[in-house]
């Protein structure tokens, strides 16, 4: 008995250093955004001696802010939902029914993840230009609206599922976008989630993007509203810096946290029955 307490002691111990070290830079973070500019540079370790918001009233003062927030929720919710949808909907061809060449396609996706990303900037840039779609929403949606790496790991969750479940509905006469409608997709969900937690914090992160293709401040994200306030002058706007750091990094924490109970389930094989 005693040696199933030490070990649960350890374990917990492990567990709770293992936290603190995580939720550290994000404490770290949260703190130094209410601080004062010459405090963040002095004493950036430390609590705040007087709480202050200025960085957060200086951010509403020089950025339209709920434009860039509207800007970034309208795309990584879009991005995230075209992107689940037409990944699950690849996935489905290729394990669930007789596309023919389907082990070809697969290896023709796998093997575009083995090409750096930025090899394709270039050829991207190009044809966003000649379609006139720079500086529009759909530059910002449209490319990323499927992924090989989401591919992927919906095509090993596929397989999980028992044939047997399609089997009956194609015998009863279901089509096969109503068989992916209303039996895959149920049992898919950890894994959908999973696949949105990723692609939401891709999309919302994202500043490549946003910083090649657009060029209207109506268009802003809040990737790009950050970089405006970057300076060669070490501690100019580190006010505004740290408190917009804090407003894009917490909308993603609760994202990942309403959805982290089918995030486990994707990572530990319980989803699929």
């Amino acid at each position: 008995m005693d040696m199933k307490k030490h070990k649960l002691v350890l374990i917990y111990g492990t567990l709770i250093v293992a936290a603190l070290l995580v939720m550290y830079p994000f404490f770290y973070m949260v703190i130094n955004s209410f601080k004062t500019g010459p405090e963040i540079m002095h004493s950036p370790n430390s609590l705040p001696t007087s709480w202050s918001l200025n960085g957060y009233i200086e951010i509403f003062n020089s950025v339209n802010l709920i434009r860039v927030f509207a800007n970034t929720i309208f795309i990584s919710v879009s991005v995230t939902f075209l992107n689940t949808l037409f990944s699950s909907m690849v996935a489905y061809a290729i394990v669930k029914t007789n596309l023919p060449g389907r082990e070809f396609w697969l290896k023709v996706i796998l093997g575009s993840m083995m090409i750096p990303a930025v090899l394709f900037t270039i050829p991207t840039y190009m044809m966003m230009y000649e379609w006139n779609w720079i500086n529009t929403y759909r530059v910002l949606i449209i490319p990323g609206a499927i992924s090989a790496y989401n591919i992927f790991l919906l095509v090993q969750f596929m397989k999980q599922i028992d044939n047997a479940y399609l089997e009956a509905a194609r015998i009863d006469g279901a089509s096969e976008i109503r068989i992916f409608r209303k039996i895959v997709l149920p049992m898919l969900r950890p894994a959908l989630a999973t696949v949105g937690i990723l692609t939401f914090m891709g999309a919302w992160n994202d500043f490549m993007g946003p910083l090649l293709y657009v060029r209207d401040e109506s268009l802003m994200t809040l990737q790009l509203a950050l970089y405006n306030f970057q300076t060669e002058v070490p501690g100019t706007n580190l006010e505004q810096l740290w408190a917009m750091t804090t407003m894009i990094a917490v909308p993603v924490v609760i994202v990942f946290f309403c959805l982290q109970k089918n995030f486990i389930k994707a990572f530990t094989g319980v989803g699929v029955k």
